[in-house]
């Protein structure tokens, strides 16, 4: 199975999926790559600080509006990236049909810690909390975009 669409998801679509995204989309050029949010700020740019620290890895997310997901995204998802534990049941619940591609963009761990881990929303928080999620998100599009490749 070819992975050809990935959805990253979170909360707002403001701060960690916009990342998520463009830092995706620059790691696997091939692939269409969108996010949305379970409960976006429609029509929103990314968050200030989510963009200054996406513009420092080489990533340009200025264009991004927040979207709510629909169903037809599931859909056409091969792949959905959601930030927490808690962002996979409610997506489940709400498209019991996506289940199977919804999966933890810190599902494999990091190097020395494999286990899951969950992104931790940085909106309205401190400097620190946006690099965190920043750092977090970049190992978890690391992970998935060499598995991605792997597939082909």
């Amino acid at each position: 199975m070819s992975i050809q669409n990935v959805m990253t998801v979170c909360v707002g679509n403001i701060c960690r999926s916009p990342v998520a995204e463009g830092l995706l989309a620059q790691a696997l050029p091939q692939c269409k790559v969108w996010s949305s949010g379970l409960h976006a700020v429609v029509g929103s740019p990314a968050e200030p600080t989510a963009q200054a620290l996406a513009l420092q890895a080489g990533v340009d997310i200025s264009a991004h509006r927040a979207q709510q997901v629909q169903a037809w995204m599931c859909t056409q998802a091969d792949l959905i990236l959601v930030m927490e534990a808690t962002h996979q049941r409610e997506l489940a619940q709400r498209f019991p049909l996506a289940r199977g591609k919804i999966r933890l963009l810190g599902e494999f761990g990091t190097e020395h810690a494999p286990t899951p881990y969950d992104i931790a929303d940085p909106y309205q928080q401190p400097l620190a909390a946006f690099e965190a999620a920043h750092t977090a998100i970049a190992l978890g599009v690391a992970q998935w975009a060499r598995r991605i490749r792997l597939i082909g």
